[in-house]
């Protein structure tokens, strides 16, 4: 009986400290793609930019490096948004409550202008998107955040842009989150795919009201539980979940 409660015991134990990040490939409507399904009320998950001597990380080695250093290590990252040459972000940025970039809740050139946009917020142990000007109005508490654009699913509809005939067909990923906030899924696609396509993914397969965009061709992924850490251009900022090393 002993033996029995104990081995019991251990067993809730162990699962309590399974990592709550799971990740798969998915395929939907002739397209592949890999979700990364994050539970912020049991995940470290976070932003980060740039190292204390204030370089950027640029990829996923070097910061899962400057974490090592402090017994811990990346569990899941992926590119987190929008950024310009020196790697800084083009919209709002929040990481560990201090804001280093402003709200930019004006019209402009590009994906990131073409409105609505919105924030993914990182709160006590939630994580939201909004678009941006709800975001401005409810004025969240968020530990970190990062503003990009366009929106592709806000309240359940696809932003009203998107056009289901597009020919323009790229690398994406982006994030959508649960209405209660409890429900964080990061996407990127493995075949070029249209802003329609990526949308409705969120929407109609994932279940999810409110989707992000959080950038193209430069979109990278480091999932473990899958073997895979992407090489490419020189990131700006990044969203990771952080674990203790064993």
């Amino acid at each position: 009986m002993l033996r029995a409660a104990l081995g019991i015991g251990l067993a809730v134990l162990a699962a309590s400290q399974v990592a709550a990040v799971s990740c798969a490939d998915r395929s939907h409507a002739g397209n592949s793609y890999t979700v990364c399904e994050v539970d912020p009320a049991r995940e470290d998950l976070r932003l980060f930019r740039a190292m204390p001597d204030g370089a950027p990380y640029g990829n996923f080695a070097t910061l899962d490096q400057a974490l090592e250093a402090e017994g811990r290590h990346l569990g899941f990252a992926i590119n987190g948004g929008m950024y310009h040459e020196d790697r800084a972000p083009v919209g709002h940025y929040i990481e560990d409550g201090r804001e280093e970039m402003r709200v930019i809740a004006t019209e402009g050139p590009g994906n990131f202008g073409l409105l609505p946009n919105g924030v993914f917020c990182i709160g006590d142990g939630t994580a939201r998107v909004y678009e941006t000007r709800t975001y401005l109005d409810r004025a969240p508490a968020c530990r970190h955040a990062t503003q990009s654009g366009p929106m592709l699913v806000i309240g359940g509809k696809l932003h009203p842009e998107f056009n289901p005939d597009s020919s323009s067909r790229f690398i994406r990923n982006g994030v959508g989150t649960s209405a209660g906030g409890d429900r964080a899924v990061f996407v990127i696609s493995n075949n070029a795919v249209t802003f329609w396509e990526f949308a409705s993914f969120f929407r109609d397969v994932l279940g999810l009201g409110d989707a992000l965009f959080l950038d193209g061709n430069v979109s990278r992924l480091h999932a473990p539980d899958l073997a895979r850490s992407d090489l490419g251009f020189p990131m700006g900022p990044i969203i990771a979940v952080v674990e203790p090393d064993p």
